[in-house]
C-alpha cells in the first residue's frame, strides 16, 4: 500500500495528487493508494482521499505502508525516516502558491542528500522515482546523529518564524484593505446620501461595493487564494457572501437602531456600524472561510 500525505498545510497541492493520478493511469502504480489530503480538494476515482486524520490513523498508515509519498513537512518526513520507511518526498513551491516560500526544497535536499529519502523535484519524473524506490535502501535513522539534530532545529526554528511572520502578516493587511474596504463603504454612502436616495437603500449599494472589494482584496492579498479550481472559488463566493449578507444585517439593524431610536446623526452611526462591522468579518473570515491550520 502507498501513502499520501499532504499535511495540514492551509494550502492546496494538487499538483502531487495529479502526478500520481496520472501514475495509476499509466500503470506505474499498481498498489492500493490512500491519501491524507489535508485541506487540499480533489476527487479521484483511483485513490481513497481522506481530509484530516487523527494521529493514532496517521501512524497505522505509516506503519502499513511499504512506500511513503509527501511533501516536505518535516514531522511527515521524520514519522517515516524513523521507522525506516521508503520514502518520496515532493516541496510545497511558492509560485503555485502551495506555501508561502520555498523552505521544504532545502529541507527535502537536506534528507536526500543524506539518504533517508527520495527527492522528487519534477512532477513529471515521478514514474523515475517509483522505479528508483523500488531498490532504493533508505539508510538507517540515528536519534542522536549531531547533525540530524540540529538540521531539525534549524527547519522548526525557521518555521516558527515563518508561522509567526505570517500571523502578523495577515493581520496587517486585513487591517489595511479593512480600513479601505471602510472607506469604500462609507465615501459611497456619502455620495449616494447626496442624491437624496432613501438612506436604506444607500446603505445596501454601499454595502454590495464595499464586499465586492473586500472579496477580491482579501482572495487576492490578505489570505493569498489564488486557486482557479471552480469548486473552491465557488465556495469562497458562496461562504464570504454569506456571512458578509449576516454582518449586513447586523450592520442594517444597528443602523436603524442608531438613526431611528437612539437619533445619533447618519454618518457618526454610519462609522461605528462600520467598526463593529470590520470586526465580525474578520472573525467570520478567520473561523468560516479561510481557515488556518498548522503544518505538519
Amino acid at each position: 500500500m502507498i501513502f499520501v500525505t499532504l499535511g495540514t498545510q492551509d494550502k492546496t497541492f494538487e499538483r502531487l495528487l495529479k502526478a500520481i493520478d496520472k501514475s495509476i493511469e499509466k500503470g506505474e502504480i499498481k498498489e492500493k493508494v490512500i491519501v491524507q489530503a489535508g485541506n487540499t480538494k480533489y476527487e479521484s476515482k483511483n485513490m481513497e482521499i481522506l481530509d484530516l486524520i487523527s494521529p493514532d490513523k496517521f501512524q497505522q498508515l505509516v506503519d502499513e505502508c511499504d512506500l511513503l509519498i509527501t511533501h516536505g513537512g518535516v514531522g511527515s518526513i521524520l514519522s517515516a525516516v524513523k521507522q525506516g520507511k521508503k520514502i518520496i518526498a515532493a516541496p510545497r513551491l511558492k509560485k503555485y502558491n502551495e506555501h508561502v516560500n520555498d523552505h521544504q526544497k532545502q529541507i527535502i535536499k537536506e534528507f536526500a542528500k543524506d539518504g533517508y529519502i527520495i527527492e522528487l523535484e519534477d512532477m513529471d519524473k515521478l514514474g523515475e522515482a517509483l522505479q528508483k524506490a523500488k531498490k532504493f535502501k533508505p539508510k538507517k535513522f540515528k536519534s542522536h546523529t549531531k547533525e540530524m539534530i540540529n538540521l531539525v532545529e534549524d527547519i522548526i526554528e525557521k518555521e516558527n518564524h515563518i508561522s509567526w511572520y505570517n500571523k502578523i502578516k495577515e493581520i496587517l493587511w486585513y487591517g489595511f484593505f479593512g480600513v479601505l474596504t471602510t472607506l469604500v463603504n462609507i465615501i459611497s454612502f456619502y455620495l449616494l446620501d447626496k442624491t437624496g436616495m432613501n438612506v436604506y437603500i444607500n446603505n445596501f449599494i454601499a454595502w454590495f461595493l464595499s464586499v465586492l472589494f473586500a472579496f477580491i482584496t482579501n482572495k487576492l492579498f490578505v489570505f493569498n487564494s489564488k486557486s482557479l479550481d471552480k469548486k473552491v472559488i465557488i465556495k469562497e463566493v458562496v461562504s464570504f457572501f454569506f456571512f458578509r449578507i449576516l454582518s449586513l444585517g447586523i450592520d442594517m439593524a444597528g443602523m436603524y437602531i442608531c438613526i431611528s431610536m437612539i437619533n445619533i446623526n447618519k454618518m457618526i452611526a454610519k462609522v461605528l456600524m462600520n467598526i463593529v462591522v470590520i470586526i465580525a468579518n474578520y472573525i467570520f473570515s478567520k473561523i468560516f472561510i479561510f481557515k488556518k491550520k498548522e503544518t505538519n
